[in-house]
């Protein structure tokens, strides 16, 4: 047997490793500007970052986050800015249904949003331990990561289908939440904090059973300020709906504008007429893209709407959602042009936006001035691929 010196001077040594190690383990920030190809440098992931797996991660993204940056994100606040007065510059917390993990459009639309409300029905997922990825396996889980937002970054937008398949490809990062890391970083956030949990049918929040999990992450955002952001997996169909809670939990939030892209057009048809309800009579305010509320349902004179861009009518796989007010509009009033893409319609010069306002919240903003282009319109946003995508529902 070891002599009681021995075995005491071990004890102590513990004593000392144990709390070392856990000091040294990375953050939730440091883990997202390693996925998002940033520095961790003075990180306990700076010796993983010396890759070869992570050296090509970080300049794919870094190439493509500049041509992003250049057509689309500088635009999209350009023409905000112009465009929707102090709706952009508010505080007030954003909703966006529909919208998957999509941080990225929602904060560039709205900087200065208090909270931000997405949800969808991908996963969540764990949180992302890049240290405890296999360094063999490294370079494909970064590969699968990249190939996941893929659309979003050359189209605008997800394609919901193709991403399911993609965050369930790799178990080592999954789910919605390492593409919401990357976007949170690549915007200029910090994260602070990440819980999960979920509500229970009365909108409260609570640990046990939930029809809508979510993730809390609470992030200073670009401009110094403390921001959330809330990502729920839930189903906005009517009949879910009534029963997740969800829809009680935000509404508690208070009269919020609302941003909704790339919708499905679910609230053309039948099935999501309670999440338009909602939407309808607690928001004063909401961006939209032609897939989201059908503009038959913004009755004068309780709203104000405008059409911006060329509307062109929906992609062949919703082409029985066609709207003739909105090419009635664009023939009379002749909008502005957008100088970037949005939504399903991706080339130059075909995508197009709606900005409603309650007329008791103040009306449509005049343009202060139509932004000029950031871009040569010609350009397309990151790529161009030589077909059109699939989106899905």
């Amino acid at each position: 047997m070891p002599p009681i010196r021995t075995l005491l001077m071990a004890v102590f040594a513990a004593a000392i490793l144990i709390p070392s190690a856990r000091a040294a383990a990375p953050s939730q920030d440091d883990e997202a500007r390693f996925l998002a190809g940033m520095s961790v440098k003075g990180t306990p992931l700076e010796a993983l970052s010396g890759s070869a797996a992570w050296t090509t991660h970080a300049a794919a993204f870094n190439s493509a986050w500049a041509e992003l940056d250049k057509h689309q994100l500088k635009p999209v606040a350009a023409w905000a800015a112009a465009s929707m007065g102090p709706w952009t510059t508010g505080t007030a917390p954003l909703i966006y249904f529909y919208s998957g993990p999509d941080f990225l459009y929602a904060h560039t639309f709205f900087p200065d949003a208090s909270t931000y409300v997405l949800c969808g029905i991908e996963p969540i997922g764990t949180l992302p331990k890049v240290e405890s990825i296999p360094p063999a396996a490294l370079d494909s889980s970064l590969s699968t990561l990249r190939d996941s937002l893929d659309s979003i970054l050359n189209f605008s937008f997800f394609i919901t289908k193709k991403m399911k398949t993609e965050l369930v490809a790799d178990s080592r990062l999954t789910g919605t939440l390492p593409l919401i890391y990357v976007f949170l970083e690549r915007s200029g956030c910090k994260i602070t904090d990440v819980s999960f949990s979920g509500l229970d049918k009365d909108g409260h929040f609570t640990n046990g059973k939930t029809e809508a999990p979510c993730v809390k992450i609470d992030f200073i955002g670009a401009a110094g300020k403390p921001q959330t952001v809330y990502y729920f997996d839930t189903d906005l169909s009517d009949g879910p709906i009534d029963h997740s809670g969800f829809v009680k939990w935000v509404a508690s939030l208070g009269p919020a504008p609302a941003f909704l892209k790339a919708a499905s057009y679910l609230m053309h048809g039948g099935g999501f007429d309670g999440s338009r309800k909602f939407l309808l009579e607690d928001c004063p305010a909401i961006l939209q893209d032609d897939s989201g509320i059908p503009v038959e349902y913004f009755t004068k004179p309780e709203w104000d709407f405008r059409l911006y861009g060329n509307y062109t009518g929906p992609i062949d796989l919703f082409k029985m959602y066609p709207q003739p007010v909105l090419y009635a509009m664009k023939a009379a009033e002749k909008p502005a042009p957008l100088h970037f893409s949005v939504g399903y319609r991706w080339h130059s010069g075909q995508s197009s936006l709606i900005f409603a306002v309650k007329t008791s919240a103040g009306g449509v903003p005049k343009p202060v001035a139509t932004p000029a282009p950031v871009a040569s319109p010609a350009a397309s946003p990151v790529a161009s691929p030589a077909a059109s995508p699939k989106a899905s529902p």
